[in-house]
């Protein structure tokens, strides 16, 4: 009987960590969008006053991965502001309460479209259902639960990372596919014409020209 009653409080605990991890995923400001040439994207969020934020961005494609990015408090101050980045993370404190402004600009580009990631994560992570309202220490299979939480929340972190670089990688390759093909089709074409002239050129030799 024992048994069955540890057995249905574990299963209990995976199930609150496995809705906890679907509620901060749903929640969570990361998103991947399209930024076209001479364009510029704001996005919005609210922040309460003493809240620790952190922004992270980063270009997967297009020109020459680089990207302007700017933040603003809600009384239009510059908190951040960079020129051309690739990747860059920011982290702030807010000062006030209200509306937060990030924009991506890609109007010094022309003709390259670019995709950008960002991430932008509001206050701290709240504990584990049912762990915060504990007056005294935790067992043994909550501190387990907590510890695998935290480490499904680096691996995450670290695939959502290697995902980036490996669409960023991928992408690269491809134009450096596409560059080398154009490159070779014009070697082609060029040996082609050569060897046609020096062909019409060497018969010219033996031909008898009429007087």
């Amino acid at each position: 009987m024992s048994r069955v009653i540890n057995l249905n409080h574990n299963l209990h605990l995976v199930y609150l960590l496995w809705y906890f991890n679907l509620t901060l995923l749903v929640s969570a400001v990361e998103l991947t969008f399209e930024l076209p040439d001479n364009a510029k994207q704001c996005f919005y969020e609210e922040v309460t006053e003493g809240t620790l934020s952190t922004i992270e961005f980063q270009v997967v494609t297009g020109g020459q991965y680089d990207v302007d990015m700017t933040l603003e408090s809600p009384k239009k101050e510059i908190l951040y502001k960079g020129i051309k980045k690739q990747f860059d993370s920011f982290t702030w404190t807010a000062a006030q309460t209200g509306v937060y402004t990030v924009c991506f600009s890609n109007e010094f580009s022309t003709f390259s479209h670019k995709l950008v990631y960002m991430d932008f994560q509001v206050g701290d992570e709240k504990p584990l259902p049912g762990i915060e309202e504990h007056l005294s220490a935790m067992t043994k299979m909550e501190s387990s639960c907590t510890q695998v939480h935290e480490n499904l929340n680096t691996v995450i972190d670290y695939q959502t990372h290697h995902r980036l670089r490996e669409a960023q990688g991928r992408k690269f390759a491809e134009d450096l596919n596409t560059r080398v093909m154009f490159w070779s089709t014009g070697e082609t074409l060029a040996i082609l014409c050569i060897g046609i002239g020096q062909i019409i050129i060497l018969k010219n030799f033996f031909t008898e020209k009429k007087t």
